[in-house]
């Protein structure tokens, strides 16, 4: 006889298979006992018509795609084409033209992949044009006339997550990889579209599953199943359990960080080199630099790249007194900026003796990861790096915002600070949404709550009712717990032709 999740034989003599019983709680009582919502294994409307879009970006390239999808595709696709192409293989491409009517619209090659191996599970039909949007949008119309239906955003891969082709967190992943900014991000798409945040999850929802299905083997057949020191043994497992999703909650603000990029600050008194600091970064005259203080008066916003790393950097007003109202609401709103950054960039005139008002922005940014940049290096030093640390600053630069000096010892700071040192090329960093994070802490509570339920002496059927929420919550993140109108607030995101 195998032993349970959690290492009990079950007793008695009847010989009953565990591995039947658990199967057979999981497909029917399980889904009843536990509270699961109706439809659990995906109730979205699955629509069968046959969709199309314009697949790649709009503007004028040398190739632009078509793409069509569902049973139909074939049969539109030989309508437009003035040869078939029905008959061909899947993973084929053939040389054809469109026609309209009489007239010939554009040469192109069309790719055929047949059901179930395409992107969307479902008959796929994708026509290379010429990338001119006029002539794309004549051919999609020709598509459209034809008997297709116009495709709503993300529909494809909302077509893929129907079809069993990927599952939710992936289908996500799809347009992380869209949208990657950066190596890091592209990477932890790659890896998520890979299946490995499912695969985590998987193992969690089946060991969970374990524990419930002997919970309920054990309360339907006592004489079998022996529960005499379960607790103890199912409490070393939910820690197990809640130790596998506090590592992946670890990675949620990271992975957002990569996606997005760092929300940057950088402060400093007027006419530390603030302007010209985001003007090196992003390599344009994005702000005003002259000799005259308290020329920014509004914070300036730029996405930039630092080497591999992204920054969301914010140029602001700088920090004094003033008795100038609308210098005043600049200097306001850049301290505002500044709470709510992840890094601050302290920008200090080192060709000039520290004053008090920069000691005060110091003590100021003493409380957030700040980097303190003493600008101006090309010229007269009088400012040390061991002035400022004594001052409470961790991080500090010698940096020339004028020469470009400083800026590889900056993208190491920078990476020290938030990534532990260094990105790494093989790292199992996932892109752990705000939506996954939010079902992992729900899973999380769950668990923490039969460990309560344990330590209070509580019979064992309470437990399962925290465990099942638990297995649900984690359910949400693939798709296999997760209603439709989340799904559908999901897809609406991703962009029309994906």
């Amino acid at each position: 006889m195998s032993s349970s999740p959690s290492g009990k034989t079950p007793t008695g003599r009847k010989k009953k298979s565990q591995s039947n019983k658990c199967e057979e709680l999981s497909a029917e009582k399980l889904l009843t006992a536990f509270h699961f919502p109706n439809g659990e294994e995906k109730s979205l409307r699955e629509e069968r018509d046959t969709i199309a879009a314009i697949a790649t970006a709009l503007g004028e390239g040398g190739i632009g795609i078509v793409r069509i999808s569902g049973s139909e595709a074939l049969r539109i696709a030989d309508s437009i084409l003035d040869r078939p192409v029905s008959e061909a293989a899947g993973y084929t491409v053939h040389y054809r033209h469109v026609k309209e009517q009489s007239f010939i619209l554009d040469e192109v090659l069309v790719t055929v992949f047949r059901a179930p191996h395409s992107f969307t599970a479902e008959d796929s039909v994708e026509i290379n044009c010429h990338g001119g949007l006029y002539l794309l949008q004549a051919v999609l119309n020709a598509v459209l006339s034809a008997g297709a239906r116009m495709a709503e955003p993300g529909e494809f891969s909302k077509r893929a997550f129907l079809n069993g082709r990927m599952d939710l967190s992936q289908a996500e992943a799809v347009m992380d990889l869209i949208q990657a900014k950066n190596s890091h991000a592209l990477r932890a798409a790659v890896n998520q579209l890979d299946g490995r945040l499912s695969e985590k999850i998987h193992v969690l929802r089946t060991d969970i599953l374990d524990e419930l299905a002997w919970i309920e083997a054990a309360l339907d057949d006592p004489e079998n199943y022996d529960l005499t020191g379960y607790p103890h043994k199912l409490e070393g497992r939910i820690h197990g359990f809640i130790q596998s999703l506090e590592e992946l909650l670890r990675t949620a603000d990271n992975g957002k960080l990569r996606r997005e990029g760092i929300p940057t600050v950088i402060l400093g008194l007027p006419n530390a080199g603030k302007s010209s600091l985001m003007n090196l970064l992003t390599r344009e005259e994005s702000a005003i630099v002259t000799e005259i203080a308290g020329t920014t008066r509004d914070i300036l916003t730029e996405q930039v790249r630092l080497g591999e790393l992204t920054l969301v950097l914010s140029d602001t007003a700088g920090i004094r007194e003033s008795e100038d109202r609308i210098e005043q609401i600049g200097v306001a709103r850049a301290k505002q900026a500044a709470a709510a950054a992840a890094l601050i960039l302290l920008v200090l005139d080192a060709s000039k003796p520290l004053c008090e008002e920069e000691r005060a922005l110091l003590s100021y940014a003493a409380a957030q990861h700040t980097i303190v940049l003493l600008n101006k290096a090309d010229l007269s030093q009088q400012i040390s790096k061991e002035e400022i640390q004594n001052c409470g600053a961790a991080t500090v630069l010698s940096f020339s915002a004028r020469c470009g000096d400083g800026l590889e010892e900056l993208e190491r700071a920078v990476t020290a600070l938030f990534f532990g040192g260094e990105f790494d090329n093989q790292s199992e960093e996932l892109a752990i949404n705000a939506r996954h994070k939010e079902a992992l802490t729900e899973a999380k509570e769950s668990l923490h709550n039969v460990e309560a339920s344990i330590a209070a002496g509580m019979p064992e059927d309470f437990f399962s009712i925290d465990l099942a929420a638990a297995y649900r919550a984690l359910g949400t993140v693939t798709g296999d717990s997760v209603e439709d109108d989340v799904v559908n607030r999901i897809f609406e995101k991703f962009c029309t032709g994906k």
